[in-house]
């Protein structure tokens, strides 16, 4: 199995000199399994620049691709009217993520692209589409196995652990530590991975004062997770806007410090399992 990070950002696009080593692009990974099936997980801008990779790659031949996203807001989903493959009516995707209170999950992604918000509907992507509107139970995507499950977010939030082969990523994005519920449930999901791919936007300072119930986490709560469940490798994800190049350095710094095997995020790193 094989991933790539299109997008490590959180919140909003960053796109500025001093972040350039890690990226401004919001949340997107690329995963391949061992037989080749193209897995995506998370719509942030970063899909932009991952269909520009796949159109290159596949040139006159279809793209068929299983599409998760972990929760709707656009840092998350605001990529999606810029993928140029579902543009080409010969590509097929299959998107998943829970049902949302107040729409179907393609009224809801299509809602960012409703008037007056963008210039066209849903209507002009002439890919095929399907949704699937997934609870916590594991299912399967072609060779991948996928276990959601809920994180402490506001409006919800889905983490996955996805398995390929004997080996397991788990992408666990926008979760704040408190619920004892979820606390449990992502030491659960995370036991034995390989990597985890955590929300590290803020410190454990941040977290008790000015950032308390904004759904986010921090390094230090991602090397607790790890080392509470046997996780071998911890990547920093979810980068706060506001932190740059520098920034994050030292935050990796501080972690490595305490979970030697960990690395911070950043645009096209690539990690084979």
């Amino acid at each position: 199995m094989r991933l790539r990070f299109w997008g490590v950002r959180g919140s909003t696009p960053t796109p500025q000199p001093e972040n350039l080593r890690y990226g401004g692009n919001t949340s997107c990974l690329e995963f391949r399994s061992d037989a080749g099936s193209l897995l995506i997980v998370d719509c942030g801008s970063g899909l932009r620049m991952l269909g520009k990779a796949l159109m290159k790659e596949f040139g006159n031949s279809p793209i068929h691709a299983n599409i998760l996203i972990s929760h709707f807001h656009w840092d998350h989903i605001q990529g999606l009217p810029f993928f140029p493959p579902l543009y080409n009516e010969a590509n097929q995707f299959h998107i998943h993520s829970y049902r949302p209170h107040e729409a179907s999950l393609e009224e809801t992604l299509g809602g960012q692209m409703s008037n007056p918000y963008f210039p066209v509907d849903m209507s002009a992507m002439r890919a095929g589409r399907r949704y699937s509107e997934i609870g916590e139970s594991a299912f399967e995507l072609d060779d991948f196995r996928i276990r959601p499950a809920q994180l402490h977010h506001p409006q919800g939030c889905l983490c996955f652990r996805i398995e390929n082969r004997g080996k397991a990523v788990v992408f666990a994005t926008d979760h704040e530590p408190g619920d004892p519920r979820s606390d449990r449930t992502i030491r659960e999901v995370c036991r034995g991975a390989e990597v985890l791919v955590y929300d590290s936007q803020y410190t454990a300072s941040q977290l008790g004062k000015e950032k308390k119930g904004w759904g986010h986490s921090s390094w230090e709560e991602g090397v607790r997770v790890c080392q509470e469940s046997g996780v071998k490798q911890l990547i920093l994800f979810h980068h706060d806007p506001d932190s740059d190049d520098r920034t994050v350095d030292q935050l990796q710094e501080r972690a490595q410090a305490r979970f030697p095997n960990c690395r911070a995020a950043f645009e096209v790193m690539e990690i084979v399992l």
